[in-house]
């Protein structure tokens, strides 16, 4: 008797089994489990990355939903359109794998991962159906990006970059390119851009930025009062949760840090060297480099970073409360602050970098550069020589999304504590001496 082999179909891996899934629980374990005295109020934002990068749950989204790819992009523009902005930019290093077959070996990995995102079966985190794509030119690869995600099938509107933010030319250039995306929204949404509109938009983004601004004060505090990891999963978090619900949570945590403050409490050790964190931004999964900064016994109390605090610190100045005027205002409020490496030059990047370690009381600076991204690469020596020149200590760490790099960087990292621990004994004797 004749059989016939019946097909086995494969069965479908659970997404939480997934190697996605397990990339993202390892930093979660990594960022809840081995440090003391989380925050209770950063409970909501540990479920928030289990649910939504372990168990892959899909995000439920109202009206039209808008990718982008830059904090350049006036997020008040498209929620005043009725759609909801998603940031796309993407830190696991299994997409940067999947983009790393269609990108050149040299790639920036924050551009491969984002692409490698674009183009998979499995979009994390699950937003659905993007109805449009902006594109911000902020530098050689992310322009050319902008066919690839249309191959993907994505509809996508390009945002180019004036070369320079101090000239009147460059920002009336940039004032047309956010008049051409208002056009844009206006099309993919079906809804026409009001001054109630615009104006009840940007009401709500200025009480996310009010929260993070409190929060950002916090950090002030020496002691520290929560550590630094926990303030980039809060802003990595914005780029895809509701923001109202975002803005109550940042609040209600802000509130338990009041509480800290009030009862002198401390997150780290009171000799715990004081980082200022600048350069490739830290984007969840991989956030090694803040996590081993603070796992090697020192603190990141500020940042100059696009996932972090400049995403949410800049307010809007609006000269008379008119729809063309109000479109206006927000183009400046996202170029004349911007402090990215792209523009010909970076003193405000420099000027901004020396305030916030003024202001943090900082020791010493972490400057991360994802390798083939070339204009951090590039801006690193004008920042070390201005930060070497006003007497601050800094280490340059190129890296990338891979974990093949922790044993170098961990050694690296230790040793720059460490001379900082040294110089700050060195100054507390020194000023005893004087004083005696």
């Amino acid at each position: 008797m004749n059989h016939t082999a019946i097909p086995v179909q494969p069965v479908a891996q659970p997404f939480n089994r997934s190697k996605l899934a397990r990339e993202a629980d390892l930093t979660l374990n990594h960022i809840v489990d081995d440090f003391i005295d989380n925050p209770q109020g950063m409970q909501y934002f540990y479920d928030l990355f289990r649910r939504v990068f372990v168990q892959g749950e899909a995000l439920s989204k109202t009206g039209p939903k808008v990718g982008v790819t830059c904090i350049q992009v006036p997020e008040e523009l498209i929620y005043a359109a009725g759609a909801t902005p998603i940031r796309l930019c993407n830190g696991s290093y299994q997409y940067d794998q999947s983009g790393g077959d269609f990108m050149p070996a040299k790639s920036c990995a924050l551009v491969k991962a984002t692409l490698g995102r674009l183009q998979a079966r499995q979009q994390i985190p699950d937003v659905g159906k993007l109805d449009l794509i902006v594109n911000v030119a902020s530098c050689d690869q992310k322009t050319k990006a902008s066919d690839m995600m249309r191959e993907f099938g994505h509809t996508v509107h390009d945002l180019p970059l004036p070369p320079d933010k101090e000239s009147e030319p460059a920002r009336e250039y940039w004032r047309r390119t956010v008049r051409n995306l208002a056009v844009e929204l206006q099309k993919t949404t079906g809804k026409r851009l009001t001054r109630k509109g615009i104006k009840a938009a940007m009401a709500k983004s200025l009480r996310a930025q009010a929260a993070f601004r409190q929060l950002h004060a916090y950090r002030k505090s020496a002691p520290a009062l929560m550590l630094g990891k926990d303030v980039f999963l809060v802003t990595n978090a914005y780029f895809f949760d509701d923001i109202d619900r975002w803005t109550d949570a940042v609040e209600a945590l802000n509130a338990e840090l009041e509480q800290r403050l009030q009862s002198g409490f401390q997150a780290a050790q009171s000799k715990a060297p004081r980082i200022l964190f600048t350069g490739s931004p830290p984007i969840f999964p991989s956030l090694k480099l803040p996590l081993l900064i603070e796992e090697c016994g020192g603190v990141v109390v500020a940042d100059e970073t696009c996932s972090a605090n400049r995403m949410l610190y800049d307010m809007t100045a609006v000269d008379e409360w008119l729809t063309t005027h109000m479109i206006d205002g927000l183009a400046d409020k996202y170029l004349k602050p911007c402090t990215c490496p792209v523009f010909t030059r970076n003193d405000d990047c420099i000027r901004r970098l020396l305030e916030l370690a003024r202001s943090f009381a900082v020791d010493g600076v972490v400057y991360q550069a994802f390798s083939g991204c070339q204009v951090y690469e590039m801006e690193q020596r004008s920042v070390a020589r201005a930060l070497q020149e006003a007497g601050l200590p800094m280490i340059y760490v190129e890296t990338d999304y891979s974990p093949d790099d922790q044993g170098q960087l961990t050694t690296r990292i230790e040793a720059f504590l460490e001379s900082l621990k040294t110089r700050k004994r060195q100054a507390r004797l020194a000023a005893a001496a004087s004083s005696a």
